[in-house]
């Protein structure tokens, strides 16, 4: 079965979608089989896999309001060699839709029910607010990937993050886990930077990512090509630092495996 992991922070600008698409990418290199699905109507990580978000006949849009199967409306040709359920502006109307449905909170997770053999990771690539989209993505996930950047907002966010994922795992997700907390746009020669990574470690412990995303102009520069860092400059700092987390989350997720096989016998 596969993966489902929501990166997601009510902070703008941390650097989710980037994860998203970075990560997504990294994962296929490594010869799984990845599903990345972009919920945020801005339609960034749709842009940044290669996608033109204006050109896509269905979006998730179509997958939450009108119950189309996944197979009709995933896009199975990206730049970054993941499948992708696209968004656009369309989708600012599938929150408000949604209100009327009943259920509302769990339409992705049942819409995933169809392919959780077909895939080895799915990345949720959440919008920078907690909405009814954001609540769709967390009670389909298994656990949440959260960006952030090491300054001192950024902690005051996260204890809000983490008290807004507790509430919701009591009421749509009791299974719902922290995945990890992944330090992005990072720059070790920062105090305060440092000081904040410190505070994490000492807060989170193992939570934390032994792999730090550095500031990079590779990154940066990615999506206006429509290409993940890995296939714009595989040998750039960035595409090497998402390859490195894809290899520690998949270890993190062996390990897991193995104490629960342990466990059961």
């Amino acid at each position: 079965m596969a993966t489902t992991i929501a990166i997601a922070n009510q902070k703008g600008g941390v650097g989710k979608t980037t994860t998203a698409v970075n990560l997504a990418a990294s994962m296929a290199a490594t010869k799984r089989k990845v599903l990345l699905i972009d919920l945020d109507p801005q339609g960034n990580a749709t842009m940044g896999s290669g996608v033109d978000k204006y050109e896509v006949d269905s979006t998730v849009y179509e997958l939450l309001v009108d119950e189309k199967p996944i197979k009709e409306v995933v896009v199975t040709d990206t730049n970054g060699k993941y499948h992708l359920i696209a968004a656009n502006s369309d989708v600012t109307a599938a929150e408000i839709k949604l209100m009327e449905f009943f259920a509302r909170e769990v339409r992705l997770r049942n819409a995933l029910k169809s392919v959780q053999d077909d895939y080895d990771f799915i990345f949720i690539d959440c919008p920078p607010s907690l909405n009814m989209l954001t609540v769709n993505a967390m009670a389909a996930a298994d656990s949440i990937l959260v960006p952030m950047q090491c300054e001192y907002y950024a902690l005051e966010g996260l204890t809000a993050l983490m008290e807004t994922i507790r509430q919701l795992a009591e009421v749509v997700n009791s299974s719902l886990t922290i995945e990890g907390i992944l330090r992005t746009m990072y720059d070790p020669r920062n105090r305060l930077a440092n000081d904040v990574s410190e505070q994490l470690k000492q807060h989170f412990g193992e939570k934390v990512y032994r792999t730090v995303i550095p500031r990079n102009v590779r990154l940066a520069e990615a999506p206006s090509f429509g290409a993940p860092a890995m296939y714009y400059d595989k040998s750039s700092t960035g595409a090497k630092a998402y390859l490195s987390l894809a290899g520690e989350i998949i270890r993190r997720a062996e390990k897991l495996e193995k104490e629960q096989q342990s466990v059961n016998s």
